[in-house]
């Protein structure tokens, strides 16, 4: 089954953000301010990128969608950044609505409409577990009799870290939050046009079934300085150093390594 993912990268959509600009300028000046790229740009090189290079099932397709004015500069280094993760390409768009754009780029990245496929968000700045396509598609033929039932079901891992990179290296705390952007995927019926970004992503159940595993930590949801939703996810949680061993369970679940984080976000 194909599974087909969709990365955000800085795109300037009408709509779509927590953080509201008075203008299309006034937000692609914001996303495009060479100071928050800098720190997406690492958080997607040490945090984002490593997970998907080491997916233990490495069948799927990761679309990045970018604005049609990005810097050239910056093209090239994101380019520079996945030129060996096969998986991944760019893909172009003018500032559009949000959902409209994603739902036709998820679409077209079908390979067999008449057939299913599961979908997935991804943000630049997160990571899921190694496993996570092998686990989605697992969970997907474990689900089968369901999956028959209905033109769409979520999957969904609640258990996972929020934290925090920087100079000193990963600050972070354990936490179990439902329908998360980081490690939620979506069958999809052959034939249906709904896609993952038909919904927004706390509101799935509402729309369809949900199943939702808790066997381990499979996502980490990284809390930085240009977080849209920064003001939410900031409230209630109180992140420390991870210990070694809790830097050993991010290297093996995550391939997020605390000494190239270190090394990343030290240099000026």
């Amino acid at each position: 089954m194909q599974a087909i993912g969709l990365c955000r990268f800085s795109y300037p959509a009408l709509g779509g953000f927590q953080v509201e600009h008075e203008t299309i300028e006034d937000r692609i000046a914001y996303l495009y301010d060479d100071r928050r790229l800098e720190e997406r740009f690492r958080l997607f090189d040490t945090v984002a990128l490593p997970c998907l290079r080491a997916q233990t099932d490495p069948d799927f397709t990761l679309i990045i969608v970018v604005g049609d004015q990005f810097p050239a500069h910056h093209k090239k280094r994101l380019e520079a950044m996945i030129a060996d993760v096969p998986q991944a390409l760019i893909h172009h768009e003018p500032p559009r609505k949000q959902r409209e754009v994603m739902k036709e780029v998820l679409n077209d990245a079908r390979l067999d409409p008449s057939k299913p496929c599961l979908q997935f968000r991804y943000d630049d700045d997160d990571a899921v577990a190694v496993d996570f396509i092998a686990k989605m598609r697992k969970t997907a033929s474990d689900c089968a009799p369901l999956l028959r039932q209905h033109k769409t079901v979520a999957l969904d891992w609640n258990q996972g870290y929020i934290a925090e990179f920087g100079a000193d290296g990963i600050a972070a705390v354990e936490v179990f939050r439902q329908f998360n952007v980081a490690a939620l995927g979506m069958y999809v019926e052959g034939n249906c046009q709904k896609t993952i970004m038909n919904f927004g992503h706390h509101k799935l159940p509402q729309f369809m079934p949900a199943v939702s595993l808790s066997d381990k930590a499979m996502f980490v949801r990284s809390h930085n300085n240009f977080n849209d939703s920064r003001q939410k996810l900031a409230k209630g949680f109180e992140v420390a150093p991870l210990t070694s061993a809790q830097e050993q369970l991010f290297r093996s679940c995550f391939a997020i390594d605390a000494d190239r984080v270190r090394q990343a976000f030290s240099t000026a």
